[in-house]
C-alpha cells in the first residue's frame, strides 16, 4: 500500500553513506563536547517560560465561538470519512478516506501540532460527541423526576375522585435509601453522577495501546486501506473511547486517546504553548519539552513511535517482504511480530541506558522517565525524514479527491530525490541533536557536576545506535 510507506527507496537517495554517517557522528560529539564545556547548569524552565501574546489574541483563541466553531469542524470532517466509508468506492485510488486517516490525520498532525500547539484536543469528534452525548443523558436525569412526581400527582388525585378511603402510601414519595428525601420539582437540578477517578498507575498506558493499534493497521494489517477495513477499526475504536469517557470522564481522552496523547507530545516543540499561570506564549520550543510530565506510559508511547518508524522503515525491503511470505506462522502473524520487536528493540535501549546512568550516577526516583522526554525530538526527527514526501503529494491528492475535482494534474514533491535525501539526513541528525541537548540539561539539573557529563555517556551511547539505525534505514 502506497499510503503507509512515505520513505524512497534507495535509489531515490543518492547520497554517500560516508559522508551521512561522518556527518552524523561529527554532530553528535561536537554538540556533547560543547555542552559539556559550557553548559553547566539547567536553563529551561519548563512552563513557565515564554513571552506572553497580546490579551486580545488569547481572548480570540480562547472564546467559545473559536473552540465551538473547531469542534464542529472536527465533528464535521469525522462525518465526511464516515460517509466515504459507507457509500465510497472501495478503492484508494478513488476514495478519499484511507488518506484522510493516513495522510491528513496521522501525518497532517505532526506540522499542525509543531505550529499551532496540541491542536487535536480541540478537534478531537470523540470528545465533542462525549460533551453531547453527557448534555442529553444530563436532560434525561432532569426530566425524569419531575415527569415522575407529576405522573404520582395526577395518579393521587384520580384515586381520591374515585374512592372516599384515604389513599394508600405511594411508592415514589418514600425514599429509596434512609434519609433520602424524594425529588421536588422545585429543588435545584441534580448533579450528574460524577465520574470514577482515574487510575494514577494508568497514565499514558492507553495511549500508547492505541498508538501500537493504529500502527499495526496502517503497517501490518492485511489490506489497511480497504473500506471495510477502516469502518471497523475506528468505528470499534470510537466506541472504546466512548465507553472509557463515560466511565472516567472528559479527562479521559488526554491520555487515553491516542491521537490526542500524540498531538500533544509533539505539541512540547512548538513555539507556542500555555505558561503555569494560563497565558498563551511564544516560547523556546525547549522550555515545552523540559514541562512534558514524567507520567507512567511515556517512555512506552515514545517507543512506539520510534520502533514503528523503524519497522516501516525496513518492512517493504524484499529480503523481509520474502521472509514474512514465506514464514510458517503466516504473513500477518510474522509481521505482528516485527512490528513488536522493532519497538521492544527500541525500549530495551532505552532502558539498558537508563539503568547504565543509574549505576554511574546513583539512585534516582524515576531513571526510566526523567529522560523519556530527550526521545521526543528523535521522534520527530524520523516522522519528519519518513513522512514529508507522503504529506506532500498524497496531501494535496487526498483534498483534491475529496473536493471532487477531475482532471486535476498529480501533486509532484516539491524536492527533487538529492533535496528530499538531504532533507530526510538533516531530520534524523538534527532531532538526535536536540535530543542530547534535552538530557544535557535534565542531567546537569538531576545530578552533581561531577557526575552529570559522566552520566550522559549512555545517552550518547544510545543517541549514536539510534543514529546508526536511522540513516541505515534511509540509505539502504
Amino acid at each position: 500500500m502506497t499510503l503507509a510507506h512515505g520513505i524512497g527507496s534507495q535509489h531515490d537517495l543518492p547520497i554517500s553513506p560516508f559522508y551521512a554517517f561522518a556527518g552524523a557522528f561529527t554532530a553528535l560529539f561536537v554538540s556533547f563536547l560543547a555542552l559539556g564545556l559550557l553548559w553547566s547548569a539547567s536553563r529551561f524552565r519548563g512552563d513557565r517560560s515564554g513571552v506572553a501574546l497580546p490579551a486580545g489574541l488569547q481572548r480570540v483563541a480562547d472564546a467559545p465561538a473559536t473552540r465551538t466553531a473547531l469542534r464542529g469542524l472536527g465533528l464535521a470532517a469525522s462525518l465526511a470519512v464516515l460517509l466515504y466509508l459507507l457509500l465510497g468506492p472501495d478503492d484508494p485510488a478513488r476514495n478519499p478516506a484511507p488518506g484522510a486517516v493516513y495522510v491528513l490525520l496521522w501525518v497532517g498532525l505532526v506540522p499542525a501540532s509543531l505550529l499551532l500547539g496540541p491542536v487535536w484536543r480541540l478537534l478531537n469528534p470523540l470528545r465533542t460527541l462525549h460533551r453531547l452525548l453527557a448534555r442529553l443523558a444530563g436532560r434525561l436525569r432532569t426530566a425524569r423526576p419531575a415527569t415522575a412526581v407529576a405522573a404520582g400527582a395526577a395518579s393521587t388525585a384520580a384515586r381520591s375522585s374515585r374512592s372516599p378511603r384515604p389513599p394508600a402510601p405511594h411508592l415514589a414519595a418514600v425514599p429509596d435509601s434512609p434519609g433520602v428525601e424524594p425529588p421536588h420539582p422545585s429543588a435545584p437540578r441534580p448533579e450528574p453522577r460524577s465520574h470514577r477517578p482515574l487510575p494514577a498507575r494508568l497514565g499514558q498506558w492507553p495511549a500508547a495501546a492505541g498508538l501500537f493499534a493504529f500502527t499495526w493497521l496502517e503497517l501490518v494489517s492485511p489490506d489497511p486501506a480497504s473500506t471495510t477495513t477502516l469502518l471497523i477499526a475506528l468505528t470499534g475504536y470510537a466506541a472504546v473511547q466512548l465507553l472509557f469517557a463515560a466511565r472516567y470522564g472528559e479527562r479521559w481522552f488526554a491520555d487515553g486517546d491516542a491521537f490526542e496523547a500524540y498531538s500533544a507530545l509533539l505539541a512540547r516543540l512548538s513555539p507556542l504553548g500555555r505558561r503555569s499561570d494560563g497565558r498563551l506564549v511564544l516560547r523556546n520550543p525547549f522550555h515545552g519539552l523540559d514541562a512534558t510530565p514524567e507520567r507512567p506510559g511515556l517512555v512506552a508511547t515514545v517507543c512506539v513511535l520510534l520502533g514503528s518508524t523503524a519497522y516501516d522503515g525496513f518492512s517493504d525491503n524484499p529480503s523481509w517482504i520474502n521472509a514474512i511470505q514465506t514464514s510458517p506462522l503466516g504473513r500477518t502473524p510474522a509481521a505482528t511480530l516485527g512490528l513488536a520487536g522493532a519497538i521492544a528493540l527500541v525500549a530495551a535501549l532505552y532502558c539498558l541506558c537508563a539503568a547504565v546512568t543509574r549505576l554511574v550516577c546513583g539512585p534516582h526516583p524515576g531513571p526510566l522517565t526523567a529522560f523519556a522526554h530527550s526521545l521526543v525530538p528523535i521522534a520527530l526527527g524520523y516522522l519528519v525524514a519518513h513522512y514529508f514526501s507522503l504529506l506532500v503529494t498524497e496531501g494535496p491528492r487526498t483534498v483534491i479527491m475529496a473536493v471532487g475535482t477531475d482532471n486535476a494534474p498529480e501533486p509532484l514533491s516539491p524536492l527533487g530525490p538529492g533535496g528530499l535525501a538531504a532533507l530526510q539526513v538533516i531530520a534524523v541528525v538534527t532531532g538526535h541533536v536536540l535530543g542530547v541537548i534535552a538530557a544535557h540539561d535534565r542531567s546537569v539539573r538531576l545530578f552533581p557536576p561531577a557526575k552529570a557529563v559522566a552520566g550522559q555517556l549512555p545517552l550518547l551511547a544510545l543517541m549514536i545506535t539510534y543514529t546508526v539505525g536511522g540513516l541505515s534505514l534511509l540509505l539502504n
